[in-house]
């Protein structure tokens, strides 16, 4: 986890469940749905153990925290020009031990679609992914206070002799470490992560 002073880090190979979704987080019953997916699949998966199922290698972990990438519908997303909400395009996701496997994944969604039939679990996926060169920085405080903080990211990112390299494969990234239902706003934690690239 990086500090209020931003830093380059290559972040390798992780496992994760993703949902993608489109709209604004604040008001969107589709962003919603994700989340309520998205931790019902990882607490099915850390309980297994309770039911004698646990995976093959299974140890004892904290579910890691909810994680956004975000873009819009007509181009990409540098976090600074927030605008229409609505317009937002995202991929809410959660990182998984290395033990989870795709049978394991598939093992959870059965298991939660009996448990919450009422959830359309068909926009769960299975993911491994490497994320790269990037840079990140804590922000500290509301969500719509972050430019300040991408600011002093982008300034960084310049004078470190990178480049940023958001586009439509590379995203703005967000890594919530506080649950807004329960800090005020001036307390939230959150991760801010760009992708970037030498500058040759």
């Amino acid at each position: 986890m990086p500090k209020t002073k931003p830093a380059v880090i290559q972040v390798p190979e992780m496992i994760f469940i993703m949902v993608d979704g489109k709209g604004d987080p604040n008001t969107s019953a589709e962003y919603k749905n994700a989340i309520e997916i998205l931790y019902g699949l990882s607490y099915s998966i850390k309980m297994s153990k309770m039911g004698g199922n646990a995976p093959e290698g299974y140890f004892e972990y904290v579910v890691p925290p909810l994680e956004g990438l975000w873009w819009l519908d007509k181009g990409y997303f540098d976090g600074k020009a927030i605008g229409n909400k609505d317009e937002f395009q995202w991929t809410s996701m959660i990182r998984q031990p290395e033990f989870i496997t795709e049978d394991v994944f598939e093992e959870a969604k059965a298991a939660l679609a009996k448990k919450k039939p009422q959830l359309d679990l068909s926009a769960a996926r299975y993911t491994i992914w490497e994320e790269g060169l990037c840079a990140q920085v804590m922000h500290k405080g509301s969500y719509d206070d972050e430019p300040a903080t991408i600011e002093k990211l982008e300034q960084f990112i310049e004078d470190s002799g990178y480049a940023s390299d958001i586009s439509h494969e590379r995203w703005h990234h967000e890594i919530y470490l506080s649950d807004p239902r329960k800090a005020a706003a001036k307390n939230l934690k959150t991760v801010i992560r760009h992708p970037i690239r030498r500058n040759v």
